[in-house]
């Protein structure tokens, strides 16, 4: 085949994908209990797909919900409330209409772009990656033959490593994310601001040194650091940090120290008003602060 009818039949092939995407047959519809007027469904769909609802025998809320309107001797009233859509906007929409009557609906699914909504039922709290940029969380500076809290401290860094399962959580946290150190066994030792996302332990530094260059109290964290063991050190500007005979805590209060590397504190009220009184810290002003 002639290099040249090739590089047409894929061109053609990709210019059909794209004019199918871009397709404006889709429609956004609602299904509304005659009885109460209540919107109860809301779907995105082409050609008849507002209406194969009303066959369907499928045991769900939405089933239920069409046959007792039935049994009543009336029809659910069916509108198309967006229409001309290209298939992404449908589910757009979709996903919008079911976020903002949430529980008062039978969709079974949240629909697409669900990561982008913010949580049902989380109004009266402030969200991280939603009300502010970045997030409050729980960190747990294990010690070990690898770390120690004072080399922490002292230098402006946390770190995990020796296994992927351990390091992952820690990498994930973003420049400008808020962390409270927790060190097992004493309580909260720490409240600091990420300044540098996680990386290998060979390649991190403090003003422009690695940290072999420092005079650490632990100095194994250089161990298993050329392969996926590694340690990964996040680079910590403290705004308040104690020491250990100082950490923060109240038996048998129900503050949050779970056993991971990295929690949220978004739904953790009592521990967060805790670290602020204790720390004399505004965790608001820190959130909204670049």
């Amino acid at each position: 085949m002639p290099m040249w009818y090739t590089l047409t039949s894929v061109t053609s092939t990709k210019k059909i994908i794209t004019l199918n995407k871009n397709k404006t047959e889709y429609y956004v519809y609602v299904y509304i209990d005659p009885r109460n007027l209540e919107e109860f469904y809301y779907g995105k769909g082409k050609g008849n797909r507002k209406s194969s609802h009303l066959s369907d025998n499928s045991d769900n809320e939405k089933t239920k919900r069409i046959k007792a309107i039935k049994k009543a001797g009336l029809k659910p009233i069916i509108k198309v409330i967006a229409k001309d859509l290209t298939e992404e906007q449908a589910f757009l929409i979709e996903k919008t209409l079911i976020w903002k009557l949430g529980k008062s609906l039978t969709n079974l699914s949240s629909g697409h772009f669900a990561n982008k909504f913010r949580p049902h039922d989380t109004i009266h709290l402030d969200l991280a990656h939603f009300d502010f940029k970045n997030g409050l969380y729980f960190v747990n500076v294990g010690e070990g033959d690898h770390r120690c809290w004072e080399d922490s401290k002292k230098y402006g860094f946390i770190s995990a490593g020796q296994h992927p399962k351990y390091s992952d959580p820690i990498r994930t946290l973003e420049k400008g994310d808020i962390v409270t150190a927790y060190l097992k066994g004493h309580g909260y030792v720490g409240i600091g601001r990420v300044t540098n996302k996680a990386v290998r332990v060979n390649d991190f530094k403090i003003e422009g040194k690695l940290l072999s260059s420092y005079d650490l109290k632990v100095d194994n964290i250089y161990n298993n650091s050329e392969n996926e063991n590694s340690e990964y050190p996040v680079k910590i500007e403290w705004i308040k940090a104690i020491d250990r005979e100082e950490a923060k805590w109240k038996s048998k209060s129900g503050l949050y120290s779970p056993q991971l590397i990295k929690a949220s504190l978004e739904n953790q009220p009592k521990t967060v008003e805790f670290l602020a009184k204790e720390f004399e810290v505004y965790f608001k002003e820190l959130m909204l602060a670049d």
